[in-house]
C-alpha cells in the first residue's frame, strides 16, 4: 500500500467514526515528530500495539480485501498468565461494502463483534476440524445472549446494535452490506503476531511504499519512530 493511500484512509475513517459519535483517544493524533519525543510513559501503547492498523492482507487491493482497525486498549500475554491487569482488548473496525476480511480463526481469543452503526455486517461461519481446516458440522453461537444454530458456511447478518460472540476455533469471514459499517470488537487480549489462523496464506500487515510522510503512525511504524525505551 502507498503511504498516501493509508493517510487518506485515516482521514476518511476518522470522519466516519465522528459522524457516528465515536471518538478516538488523544494518542491517535500524535504526529511522527511527537512520537519521536515520547518517553517510557507511552510504552503500553507500543508494547501492546495500540493504535492505527490498516491492512490489505498483502493482496494489493484494499477496496476488495482490506480492513481498517484501531486498537483502543489491549493487555499483554503476561496479564493473561497472571490473571491480573488488562486481560481484555477493544478495537473499532470499519468494513466497507463487499470489502472482505479473509476466512480465519483465533486459537486463544474469544471475541464479541458488534455492529455499532451504518449498514449490515455479513459474517460467514465454519467450525474448524482437527487439521485446522473447514469442518462441515453445524455451528452454535451466542448473539446478544441468545443461542442460535447455523449450518456450516451459513452467513449471519448483523444489523446496527446486534452482536455475535465468536469462540476460539470458529472460522469467520466478513464484509459490509448496503453501506459502510462501524464495528466494535471486545475480546480477550489480542495477539496478532501469534493468534491468527488464516485459511489461505495472507499478509496480516501491509508492505508500505513511502510516497509521502505518515499522517499518523501505524502500529507497525512504532519501531522506526519511538525511542523511548
Amino acid at each position: 500500500m502507498k503511504r498516501s493511500e493509508i493517510n487518506g484512509i485515516m482521514k476518511e475513517a476518522d470522519a466516519f467514526m465522528k459522524s457516528h459519535g465515536f471518538f478516538l483517544p488523544p494518542f491517535a493524533y500524535w504526529t511522527p515528530d511527537e512520537w519521536r519525543a515520547k518517553g517510557p510513559e507511552v510504552k503500553e501503547i507500543v508494547q501492546n500495539c495500540l493504535g492505527w492498523d490498516i491492512t490489505d492482507f498483502g493482496q494489493g487491493n484494499y477496496e476488495q480485501f482490506g480492513l481498517f482497525l484501531f486498537t483502543l486498549r489491549n493487555g499483554s500475554i503476561a496479564n493473561l498468565r497472571s490473571g491480573r491487569g488488562k486481560t481484555y482488548a477493544e478495537k473499532v473496525l470499519i468494513v466497507d461494502v463487499d470489502q472482505i476480511t479473509p476466512m480465519h480463526f483465533h486459537w486463544d481469543k474469544t471475541e464479541d463483534i458488534i455492529n455499532r452503526g451504518g449498514g449490515r455486517l455479513a459474517i460467514q461461519l465454519y467450525n474448524s476440524n482437527e487439521e485446522d481446516e473447514l469442518a462441515d458440522t453445524d455451528i452454535t453461537v451466542s448473539m446478544d445472549g441468545v443461542v442460535h444454530p447455523f449450518k456450516a458456511g451459513e452467513t449471519v447478518l448483523l444489523a446496527p446494535g446486534e452482536s455475535i460472540t465468536l469462540p476460539t476455533g470458529l472460522y469467520h469471514k466478513f464484509w459490509g452490506v448496503e453501506s459502510r459499517v462501524l464495528v466494535g470488537e471486545v475480546s480477550k487480549v489480542n495477539d496478532d503476531a501469534n493468534d491468527n489462523r488464516f485459511l489461505e496464506p495472507v499478509g496480516r500487515f501491509p508492505d508500505i511504499e513511502e510516497d509521502e510522510p505518515p499522517l499518523h503512525l501505524l502500529v507497525g511504524d512504532y519501531e522506526a519512530y519511538y525511542n523511548g525505551g
